[in-house]
């Protein structure tokens, strides 16, 4: 069973264990690396995928994305490619398909393009400067050999530390030495003698992206090869993938007030926020929308907003860009520092209504998590408002909402390279849609709704994609009433965390009402808990400060290649008597590749399964350890076949509630995932 002692009760918590390594080793032994890829004569062909499968695999679940995503480890090399791993702490393992290619100064990556492109992201890492703080390194680009360009890679804004928050010291001791470490399972500051463990600890958070738009439109079949250039100060890079995209002309608004007519600077040497507030009333005065044209406005603080429109000329074009700034003294909330973002009024002074943001980017300075700090691309309460079309990158959360609010609708944006959540909806949010977006490595949840004191209902979370947390889940519900999670594509999360999650956990008011997961897929999730030392589902359900009594249903889900379980449903030692799972109903569901197995139970309930297929299951279908009670009439989970399951996994014999209990069974790998005949 799992003790309660190891999980410090911190929302987004003290949840990274495994083993450290030095700077240098992250880029050298500590992946698993495969023969160096010979040029050979001719391209490759593109090898368009979307989260690291083949698209038909996954056709109809995430988000419909205007790029094409190329995976660098199909793509022709001269590097090394590094991986699969799923160790956290390991630069694969944050990898988008737990793959990468790394390259030394002079070696390169080349890639086809699939469709006319003018515009390309780069995901990447670089090594952090031995103290840490970061340091900047060159990647030339070419483009069918002619044009040529040079990005300037970054890692001010990754490799983060030690024990939760984290730090940016490489060097730093415990943050936390009364709290119980995996590692060596136990308290190190009650331990005799004192357990010592090597520098830097815990790295993670190791990628980056960028965007380059091109200046010129080049064709289906033209080549990109991005080239370390020789003197590099990194003495290695890792490229993960390349996004590329045909990017549209700047939108122009007609009839909005033009900030820059109001003296904003599009050039992002002079501060523009007041001329953006100057352009914001005026717009209210006179019922016309705010344009922000193509430009890189500087803006260091909140910009506060109620009852406007802003539309920008795209999120390629417009650039909200802040540097992060320390107060003089913290702010009634909390705050130690602020930075751009566009905020509505606080709950507790009624809210924004009516505010509409659409088709620019917010580039934030974030380079640590602060918990208490406000420093998000969107935050406060927006009812009857409308996110649309944005590009959040390196601010804290890109989305947080702290309610009661209702009817906001969070579509079509891209969110990449926070240090904690992509959104959370947090405190009686309401009747609200987050639909379309794509997501990629956050620090904590991509997408969470959190009823905290007063519970998020009636929400739909649908067609979004969510690639490679690096800490928590993909998608997670923590309590509320009448909530969806339909449609999506959740990939590749770390540690501590799995695609998709119920909790009751964080203090959230109680499930209530209905919980629908529906339609979605997740791929090489099912992570390992390093806390808990056991293998998570790809969907888990955890009852921790009270019971999941709500009417939860699972339908149409399809967990592909999952590194431990499919399902699990699980308690805590400490409160294992007192709390349940009474009934989660799994119907229609597909299971393709199980480390363990299909269903781990380590609480009492009971769940339902109807046409649930599985094939290649690592273990036994059900490791059915109940409540860790073992009473003699069986577990305390029962199951009820309802038909239809096929593959053999819910053989006769472990109905209704056969004891199966291996607390930490072996791993067989799974092979890849394949069209479901």
């Amino acid at each position: 069973m799992i003790p309660s002692r190891v999980r410090p009760r911190v929302r987004g918590g003290a949840r990274a264990t495994a083993v450290a390594c030095a700077l240098l080793c992250l880029g050298q032994a500590a992946v698993t690396t495969t023969a160096t890829a010979a040029p050979g004569p001719g391209t490759v062909p593109p090898a368009v995928t979307r989260a690291g499968l083949a698209p038909a695999l996954v056709a109809g679940r995430g988000a419909t994305v205007a790029f094409d995503e190329q995976e660098a480890e199909n793509a022709r090399t001269t590097g090394t490619v590094i991986g699969p791993d799923r160790t956290p702490y390991t630069l694969p393992s944050e990898a988008s398909g737990r793959k990468a290619v790394r390259l030394v100064p002079g070696q390169y990556v080349e890639f086809t393009l699939p469709r006319t492109t003018n515009a390309l992201t780069v995901r990447y890492s670089i090594p952090d400067a031995p103290g840490g703080g970061g340091i900047t390194a060159p990647l030339d680009v070419t483009v069918d050999g002619r044009h040529r360009t040079t990005m300037t890679l970054t890692s001010q804004y990754s490799w983060l530390y030690n024990q939760y928050p984290f730090t940016n010291d490489p060097g730093a001791d415990l943050l936390h030495p009364d709290w119980w470490l995996a590692e060596c399972a136990c308290v190190p500051a009650s331990t005799t003698p004192t357990p010592t463990f090597d520098k830097p600890f815990r790295p993670t958070h190791f990628y980056d992206e960028q965007r380059l738009l091109l200046g010129k439109t080049f064709r289906a079949g033209e080549e990109v090869r991005l080239t370390v250039p020789a003197g590099s100060p990194a003495a290695w890079t890792v490229i993960d993938l390349l996004d590329t995209e045909l990017v549209a002309p700047p939108h122009v608004e007609r009839g909005g007030i033009d900030v820059r007519l109001l003296g904003a600077d599009p050039t992002g040497r002079r501060d523009a926020a007041p001329a953006i507030e100057r352009a914001i009333a005026l717009a209210r005065r006179v019922d016309r929308p705010v344009y922000l044209p193509p430009g890189t406005f500087r803006v260091d603080r909140h910009i506060v907003v109620d009852d406007v429109t802003i539309v920008g000329a795209g999120n390629w074009h417009t650039i909200l860009k802040g540097r992060q700034v320390t107060l003089s003294e913290p702010a009634p909330d909390g705050s130690r520092h602020t930075g751009v973002g566009l905020y509505g009024r606080s709950a507790a002074e009624g809210g924004s209504r009516n505010v509409h943001l659409r088709g620019f980017a917010i580039e934030g300075d974030v380079r640590e998590r602060i918990d208490t700090d406000q420093v998000n691309a969107i935050g406060g309460a927006m009812s009857d408002s409308t996110i649309d079309g944005l590009h959040l990158h390196r601010t804290k959360v890109g989305l947080w909402f702290d309610g009661p609010m209702s009817n906001v609708k969070v579509t079509n944006n891209v969110i990449t390279d926070q240090i904690a959540d992509a959104l959370n909806f947090h405190t009686g949010v309401t009747d609200s849609l987050v639909r379309n977006n794509f997501i990629r490595n956050t620090g904590d949840d991509g997408i969470a709704l959190w009823s905290d004191k007063t519970p998020d209902a009636r929400n739909t979370v649908t067609r979004n994609t969510v690639q490679s947390p690096t800490l928590a889940n993909g998608i997670a519900i923590y309590g509320g009433e009448d909530n969806t999670v339909s449609g999506n594509l959740v990939a590749d999360p770390v540690r501590e965390g799995s695609g998709l999650h119920a909790g009751s956990r964080f203090g959230a008011e109680p499930f209530t009402g209905t919980l629908r997961f529906t339609g979605n897929t997740t791929v090489r999730a099912g992570t390992l808990d390093l806390n808990w030392r056991i293998g998570l589902g790809a969907i888990w359900f955890y009852a921790l400060d009270r019971s999941i009594d709500a009417d939860v249903r699972v339908t149409g889900d399809h967990y592909l290649d999952s590194t431990h379980n499919a399902i699990m449903l699980v308690s805590e030692y400490g409160v294992k008597d007192r709390v349940d799972v009474p009934a989660v109903h799994f119907k229609d569901v597909r299971v393709d590749g199980t480390g363990n197995s299909v269903l781990s139970a380590r609480v009492k309930g009971s769940a339902t399964f109807e046409n649930v297929d599985a094939r290649n299951v690592g273990a036994v279908g059900v490791n059915n350890c109940g409540s860790f009670n073992f009473p003699a009439t069986g577990s305390e989970f029962a199951l009820t076949d309802l038909g239809g399951n096929d593959g053999g996994w819910l053989a006769p014999w472990l109905l209704p509630n056969t004891l199966t209990c291996d607390d930490r069974p072996p791993v067989v790998t799974p092979p890849a995932p394949a069209p479901w005949s």
